[in-house]
């Protein structure tokens, strides 16, 4: 077992994968919800009053297999 809990927490990272002009995240990340596994993903972007912000987008992990939950609703 880790000496550190990761309860609440989480880490974003650049998207590597992202290309100028596609529509992937700017970071993606993981982050623990109360014990809970989540991806998360931010897109960079500017408000109509030129103000900087992150947008943020958190999902269920994908399962493969009969694993799976047909319940989950993509956002």
């Amino acid at each position: 077992m880790s000496d550190y809990d990761n309860t609440n927490r989480g880490a974003m990272f650049p998207n590597k994968y992202k290309e100028d002009g596609d529509k992937k995240p700017d970071h993606t990340g993981n982050v623990n919800v109360e014990g809970k596994e989540f991806k998360i993903a931010a897109w960079q972007s500017t408000s109509k009053a030129g103000n900087a912000y992150l947008s943020v987008k958190i999902t269920e992990p994908e399962v493969s297999g009969s694993e799976g939950n047909n319940d989950l609703v993509p956002f």
